[in-house]
């Protein structure tokens, strides 16, 4: 669902677009630099990911898509356009507030992990819960462990964890508090490829059987089959959108955007 403007919508249907979505995005810019020398990493970018969806994004090394995902999940700031998480207006939130939104209402996964060395697996896990004093679902969390296979690795630190098991890790962590959004950056980027089938396998259940909404960078077009739909950006703008996606229509889009 690609979204233009909602200056000139009637201001219940706002309201009830923002109710039915993750994440509204409209005409988003981001330009790096300044001169001769700036770069229009987004270009107008508008975008609606629905709750309870798995939305994919892909597009050629520097469409902007890791820029897109670090604006919407408030992690950078826009040049201009509007960003809503929840139905909350990000740009409109000073520091300490847009942290509080990261912290209850968005889960990360990153390509580099980010785990913090000094914390065994479960501490990582349960990490932003215990910043935020919140007590972990018990249930919850079993059933986590149990799907992502760390039950027996639960106290070694990410140091004598490989990095299937790593990533494994962040991807309990971004899930643990139920976030109403997670944002993973090519996360199975630095896995095997069994191992990644089993973590894009075990996202697609969160979306399946517990209403969780994923947005995915990826390069890969197998890890984009996986998701309701494939957003597809080129130099900084949405150029085509694919839903119920196949590796092989992926492919074939993406050979058709690089000629």
């Amino acid at each position: 669902m690609s979204l233009q403007s909602t200056d000139s919508a009637a201001p219940g249907s706002v309201q009830d677009l923002l109710s039915r979505a993750a994440v509204v995005a409209v005409d988003l810019v981001k330009i790096y630099g300044e001169g001769e020398a700036a770069v229009r990493a987004l270009d107008g970018v508008s975008l609606v990911v629905p709750k309870g969806t798995f939305t994919a994004i892909m597009g050629p090394s520097g469409s902007g898509k890791s820029t897109l995902l670090q604006c919407v999940a408030a992690l950078d700031d826009l040049t201009s356009g509007k960003v809503f998480v929840g139905g909350v207006e990000i740009s409109g939130l000073d520091e300490k507030e847009r942290t509080r939104l990261r912290r209850d209402k968005v889960g990360f996964i990153f390509q580099a992990f980010n785990l913090v060395p000094t914390l065994n697996a479960l501490e990582n896990i349960t990490l932003p819960m215990d910043l935020a004093k919140k007590s972990p679902d018990k249930k919850w969390m079993e059933y986590l462990i149990s799907t992502v296979g760390l039950g027996d690795r639960l106290h070694h630190l990410p140091g004598e964890l490989s990095g299937g098991q790593q990533q494994r890790v962040a991807a309990a962590r971004a899930l643990a508090s139920r976030p109403e959004i997670v944002f993973a950056d090519e996360p199975t980027g630095n896995l095997d490829s069994r191992r990644g089938h089993e973590l894009l396998d075990f996202l697609r259940r969160t979306v399946d059987e517990f209403g969780q909404t994923i947005v995915m960078v990826t390069h890969d077009p197998f890890a984009a089959s996986i998701a309701d739909r494939v957003v597809f950006l080129a130099d900084g703008r949405v150029v085509e959108e694919m839903l119920d996606p196949k590796v092989d229509q992926i492919l074939d889009l993406i050979k058709n955007l690089e000629s």
